[in-house]
């Protein structure tokens, strides 16, 4: 890759990164969000998973999520801008962080074919072992509680990733398993978020989520935050 290609990632990283922190000396969050752009989309817009969040607890969110980001990511700058999710969080007197990723290591790091090796390194069959396990355990020693979501399910229509179904249930299934083992970890699901043929809670690529899907999955998140 050209070096001002590198440059230019890592400036587009840092600019989606920066975005949607609606907090000040005067007014700081307890809320942190990271991970990849089915968090990031639409924050331009304030209509993001996090906009929504703010709007229903009534309170400052940091998102520092940032589209296409991975968890394994080799790129050293575009990396540490927030093309790494790891690499997005940033210590502070957080009680909550909403996580999501995953998606993309598989999708474009294995192409949804030949993953078992991705996967066992992203996170093993017990849900004890891998970059995934590490990093929510980093943010748990912080003190934080944190918030795991899941991906949308396709609503039966054409998706460029319909054939990642398979590989992202199974990822699923294990941060389940890792979220048993704690709990302090908070698994939210979304596959029962969309119906069947019903393509309104998605963006026209059927990949990403819709303003109509960030505003659901943004409730879902604030109720676990709420609590009972």
């Amino acid at each position: 890759m050209k070096i001002s290609r590198l440059f230019k990632l890592a400036a587009a990283a840092l600019l989606l990164a920066g975005c949607g922190e609606s907090v000040s000396p005067d007014h700081p969050s307890r809320i942190l969000f990271v991970g990849d752009s089915m968090l990031a989309s639409h924050r331009m817009s304030d209509r993001a998973v996090a906009d929504a969040v703010e709007q229903t607890l009534r309170e400052p969110v940091v998102d520092r999520s940032v589209i296409g980001a991975r968890f394994f990511y080799p790129l050293p700058i575009s990396g540490s801008a927030g093309l790494n999710i790891t690499k997005q969080y940033v210590p502070g007197e957080w009680d909550w962080i909403v996580v999501n990723g995953g998606g993309n290591d598989l999708w474009l790091g294995c192409g949804c074919v030949v993953c078992d090796g991705k996967l066992n390194r992203l996170i093993s069959k017990d849900g004890r072992k891998g970059r995934i396990p590490g990093f929510l355990s980093d943010l748990r020693r912080s003190g934080a509680q944190v918030v795991y979501v899941g991906y949308m399910r396709s609503p039966g229509r054409g998706s460029l990733i319909e054939h990642c179904r398979d590989e992202g249930a199974e990822l699923e299934r294990r941060v389940q398993k890792l979220a048993a083992l704690d709990s302090g970890v908070h698994f939210l699901s979304l596959s029962d978020l969309v119906p069947e043929g019903d393509g309104s809670y998605h963006a026209l690529d059927m990949i990403h989520p819709s303003i109509k899907g960030s505003n659901a999955i943004g409730q879902m998140v604030a109720n676990i935050i709420e609590g009972p």
